[in-house]
């Protein structure tokens, strides 16, 4: 894949970024998606970076010009970068599974067992650091944590799914299109 197929995940990112579980103005947050789908398409480094400045461009964007809530904004914004980097490395694990080349628009059961673990890992640190190191919970505890998690993961989990799968199969879809329509006009 070339460097204008990145362009659509950083539109969706910019596009979604505002709100985590969306809004009736606004699409659930799909950066979990695009740094997984990044990894799973793009084999670059560099691109992992570029979407690591774009979400907190992002961020500063909203926050500074926009009046968005900068209650996440914490010590633990840093653990942001290897919740994402376990999603950037989740797709490039989960790019050995499924090929580009064949007719499937689904990904594969270990590639859904790749992105679910990436998922999760990337709630883990993530939730876990902003609960434990914002100063948002000073007097949390570990019960406490697990309630505020079971709550919080379906959603965070479900949307990265979902813009995944809809991402991938998306892809495949304009992949097939021109032999689909060869076989059409044949």
């Amino acid at each position: 894949m070339n460097y204008k197929t990145f362009l659509p995940l950083v539109a969706l990112m910019a596009a979604t970024r505002v709100h985590h579980f969306g809004d009736a103005f606004s699409l659930p947050d799909a950066s979990l998606a695009t740094f997984f789908l990044a990894g799973l398409f793009f084999n670059q480094r560099s691109l992992f970076v570029a979407l690591l400045i774009e979400a907190g461009l992002l961020d500063y964007v909203a926050i500074s010009h926009f009046g968005v809530s900068d209650f996440c904004v914490s010590p633990a914004y840093v653990f942001l970068v290897p919740a994402y980097f376990a999603m950037w490395f989740g797709g490039r694990l989960t790019s050995k599974f499924n090929s580009m080349q064949g007719n499937e628009l689904t990904l594969s059961l270990p590639a859904m067992a790749t992105l679910l673990a990436a998922t999760s890992s990337a709630f883990l640190m993530s939730n876990g650091s902003f609960y434990w190191l914002s100063g948002r919970h000073p007097n949390g505890n570990f019960a406490e944590y697990v309630e505020r998690a079971v709550h919080y993961y379906p959603p965070y989990a479900g949307y990265a799914l979902m813009y995944v799968v809809l991402g991938y199969a998306a892809v495949k879809v304009i992949k097939l299109f021109p032999a689909l329509m060869a076989r059409k006009i044949a």
